[in-house]
């Protein structure tokens, strides 16, 4: 249930100028990432591509018989929420983070910590620098990050949105029709 499922890595083109490195890219493609349970952290502006990208290594690991499931954590943290209640993660950063939702991604990111069969990827406009502050609780903010960044490969896009750019601008005709 990938977010696009039609993301692959075939049609992922370098280009330098957006900040992605078709040499570092390819080799990602090769998925030892996930065999190796490293992070992969896409940072980048709105519509510069993220979740495309992971999206295409996702796809890329699961030709080469690995899974990969695609959660936004604003997503996770509501399914976090509803499973607290009954007993008792793309856009990272988008959201403050509750203490409950925090104390739980630290259990995530633990258990995925070091072991091989659980390769991780994030998709955020927010630097790296910030993540501590974003998270709030000082110490659980390094153990979380502790644990995600001891082991990464980084993207960092830059630029306009693609989305932008993909629009045409509409004549003077389109535009004076009420139907646009």
């Amino acid at each position: 249930r990938l977010k696009y499922p039609q993301a692959c890595v075939e049609h992922v083109q370098g280009d330098t100028a957006r900040g992605l490195n078709r040499t570092a890219f390819t080799q990602l493609a090769l998925s030892r990432w996930v065999e190796q349970g490293l992070t992969v952290v896409i940072i980048g502006p709105t519509g510069s591509g993220k979740s495309w990208l992971a999206c295409a290594l996702a796809q890329q690991a699961c030709r080469r018989e690995h899974s990969a499931l695609y959660l936004r954590v604003p997503r996770l943290a509501e399914e976090l929420r509803i499973q607290h209640g009954k007993g008792g993660l793309d856009d990272w950063a988008l959201a403050p983070l509750e203490p409950a939702a925090r104390a739980d991604l630290l259990e995530i990111v633990d258990d995925r910590a070091g072991n091989r069969s659980r390769a991780t990827i994030l998709t955020t406009q927010l630097p790296v620098e910030l993540w501590h502050g974003w998270l709030g609780d000082p110490t659980m903010a390094d153990a979380i990050l502790d644990r995600l960044l001891s082991r990464e490969h980084r993207i960092t896009l830059k630029g306009e949105s693609l989305r932008r750019q993909r629009r045409e601008p509409m004549t003077k005709t389109e535009a004076d029709d009420p139907a646009n």
